[in-house]
């Protein structure tokens, strides 16, 4: 994947559907966003182009977004979905982590915080809206959690591995160095963390790192 995304925006309410791509067709890292009305329309031009992730709209006619979801998981497993909806409702959010989805956001999501969301799960991570309790995320992903995710935050394998490099001092350069990743995906992985970790800067997300034992022993 490059840096910059290309991006499919899957939403029946053109209103909206024009507002967000115009919105994230300004963002320097976002190169293309291609807009759909359905899940058919969707699935038709994902088999035409190749995108780095799908932002789709639960409440779809037709199949709906769900379905939508199921479908293009099926026929490929390597794109991630992200879920942007105004329904809040757990029980859909356990059906959209069973069909595939890698995150889900609420309609009037700070732009900033959507463009991170959408960098975060383009390079393989889950972003789950705070609705989404723990208990529910655990039930979905016990493998995770026996495998030292920090179910708590929802932090990831490299974001902890990136944490225990902020813990250590390192920059975002030395992080990349160490992690064989670009500068601009440690800095991604470093704003994913502060936002999980609900933080304002690196020396924060470190003492909760120490104090919530989110690093080993070893990496203090």
């Amino acid at each position: 994947m490059s840096d910059l995304l290309k991006l499919l925006l899957v939403e029946d309410d053109v209103l909206f559907r024009l507002g967000l791509a115009t919105c994230l067709q300004r963002e320097p890292s976002i190169e293309l966003v291609v807009e759909a009305p359905d899940g058919e329309s969707a699935l038709s031009l994902v088999q035409k182009q190749i995108f780095d992730v799908v932002i789709l709209d639960l409440g779809l006619p037709g199949w709906g977004g769900i379905e939508t979801c199921r479908q293009l998981q099926q026929l490929y497993p390597e794109l991630p979905v992200l879920i942007l909806t105004s329904h809040p409702d757990k029980h859909l959010v356990l059906k959209l982590m069973e069909s595939g989805a890698k995150g889900y956001c609420l309609k009037g999501i700070d732009p900033e915080k959507l463009v991170l969301a959408i960098r975060s799960i383009a390079m393989g991570a889950t972003w789950w809206d705070g609705n989404v309790s723990d208990r529910i995320y655990t039930a979905i992903h016990p493998r995770e959690q026996s495998s030292g995710l920090a179910n708590e935050f929802q932090l990831t394998k490299r974001e902890l591995e990136v944490l225990t490099l902020i813990s250590r001092g390192k920059t975002n350069q030395q992080i990349a160095e160490t992690l064989f990743i670009t500068a601009g995906t440690a800095r991604v992985h470093v704003h994913a963390i502060l936002q999980k970790l609900d933080v304002s800067d690196r020396t924060q997300a470190a003492i909760i790192a120490l104090q919530q034992n989110l690093i080993a022993e070893t990496d203090r």
